[in-house]
């Protein structure tokens, strides 16, 4: 079954997270994408392992192909510019200018090609008074805000999240500006950054502050959703979230086998709840140290209260509705083996997202690109030795 993007073609020149990201969530949709990487050592994800096929660089790079190409030398330049030209996506994720300096910019590429859909992503935007810092996942959530709403302030975030959201909103921005081609004729620039995205993504948070003058952090969402977290009497960690609905709080209280605690006027409805968040946290912590999580997690299912333990990965893959909606995939590389890795996020009924493309080694599609480009053996040798391919 073709996907929903079978037949459009993307070149991607980017490495590590945010590019790469939003380029394989396109190809699990179909998009053909080949990879531009820089020969010897391409993508520095690759390196992140045992060898040049690390776990960190088999998940951002599923389903697509790699070609082995310096762009700095004028013949690799070359080539490049032939892909862009029948291209109709170009995502990069380099400092702002570089590929304009080397005659790869939105400009000179739009000049061969006026329909293409050029996405740039980078730390902090094009222009601007930080343009030019280098930008990684953790400054992304520093200057966004997002680390002082998910962690004490003296730890980090075991997550790159700013890369993720990037590369989410990088791909939202390519589908709608491939839409807006159908529709209109021509493609168009589209930008992303680790700041902006980020800073997008906080909104709610930055909604409250500026309609309160209070700024949020860590326990602010805690407070606001009624969420609250506790360790069982075997240390076991779970979660509840009281939300709005009053019968989630009606709930809690039976569990407990506190049922006069619903009339409780500190505790009658939800604002009273917000107001004494930190004496009711008490009581029920006190409560749940009785008896073990397994226990409550099913006297809590049962009065239809939401809640959950909270797992580490392992935990996680071995779920049964994990295993249920299918999130572990296995692909086999004809020369690397086989590589595990997480599905895709979304189900759709007539073009469900697929994976069928093993990771590519490095370097691996560059001779059949290259003679997709018309590029013979004696050319191809030529390239190589001059350190192009």
């Amino acid at each position: 079954m073709a996907g929903a993007l079978h037949g459009i073609k993307i070149l991607e020149i980017a490495n590590y997270i945010s590019g790469p990201f939003a380029s394989v969530l396109l190809a699990d949709l179909g998009a053909e994408v080949t990879k531009v990487e820089m020969p010897g050592h391409g993508d520095p994800f690759r390196g992140w392992g045992d060898n040049a096929y690390s776990p960190t660089f088999c998940n951002f790079n599923r389903n697509k192909r790699s070609l082995s190409l310096n762009v700095q030398l004028p013949e690799g330049k070359e080539i490049c510019m032939r892909l862009a030209r029948n291209a109709d996506v170009l995502i990069e994720n380099m400092r702002p200018g570089v590929l304009d300096q080397l005659g790869l910019g939105y400009e000179a590429v739009r000049e061969v090609n006026p329909r293409v859909v050029y996405c740039s992503i980078s730390g902090f935007g094009s222009d601007g008074p930080y343009s030019d810092r280098p930008g990684y996942d953790t400054i992304g959530q520093a200057r966004g805000g997002l680390l002082s709403l998910l962690t004490d302030l003296d730890k980090g975030v075991g997550s790159p999240l700013s890369d993720l959201l990037t590369g989410l909103y990088a791909c939202y921005a390519i589908q709608g500006a491939l839409v807006g081609r159908e529709r209109g004729g021509t493609g168009q620039k589209v930008e992303t950054s680790l700041l902006q995205a980020t800073v997008a993504f906080v909104g709610e948070n930055a909604a409250r502050y500026l309609a309160s003058g209070v700024i949020p952090n860590r326990d602010s969402r805690l407070r606001e959703a009624q969420v609250h977290v506790f360790a069982a009497e075997d240390d076991q960690p779970f979660v509840i979230h009281l939300s709005s609905p009053q019968k989630f709080w009606h709930g809690v209280a039976k569990a407990i086998a506190r049922p006069e605690l619903k009339d409780d006027p500190r505790f009658i409805d939800r604002q009273a709840r917000l107001r004494n968040y930190g004496e009711l946290h008490e009581i029920l912590k006190e409560a749940f140290r009785a008896a073990p999580r397994d226990q409550w997690l099913k006297l809590l299912e049962q009065h239809d209260v939401p809640a959950a333990p909270i797992m580490n990965l392992k935990e996680v893959l071995e779920d049964p509705q994990v295993a249920h909606l299918g999130m572990l995939v296995e692909l086999t590389h004809p020369s690397m083996g086989a590589v595990r890795l997480v599905g895709s996020g979304i189900r759709m009924s007539e073009t469900p997202p697929q994976m069928n493309l093993p990771p590519p080694a490095m370097g691996e599609n560059t001779r059949e690109i290259l003679a997709a480009l018309g590029y013979g053996e004696e050319a191809f040798k030529s390239l190589r030795e001059k350190g192009v391919i």
